[in-house]
């Protein structure tokens, strides 16, 4: 079975994730991406504890992808070090993992 993965990123607006989300899936290194509108983060940086409203970008690829989705996320994304997690999906439901698939396999290829 193909080893497919979830990838976690925080944008800062809601435009910045429209735009990362649609350029990945349309380059078809995600097969969908869910936008999570609202989520509050806390974090260090710089040594100060900071605070900010984000949008969390669900993306679901293959884990031989997932260099590609990283270096991607890091050309389109504001932040200089933007969070880019792959959590591995270790089961799901047959048929839709078919179509992710199908969704992540190249047509140029």
């Amino acid at each position: 079975m193909t080893e497919f993965v979830v990838v976690l990123v925080t944008v800062g607006s809601s435009k910045e994730g429209e735009r990362l989300a649609r350029a990945l899936v349309e380059e078809q290194l995600a097969a969908c991406v869910n936008r999570i509108k609202g989520i509050q983060s806390i974090y260090r940086w710089q040594g100060q504890v900071e605070q900010s409203e984000e949008e969390l970008l669900v993306i679901k690829s293959r884990r031989d992808l997932f260099e590609c989705v990283k270096k991607r996320v890091q050309e389109l994304h504001s932040y200089s070090v933007p969070e880019i997690i792959a959590l591995p999906i270790v089961d799901g439901n047959e048929n839709y993992l078919r179509w992710l698939e199908e969704e992540l396999t190249r047509k140029d290829k």
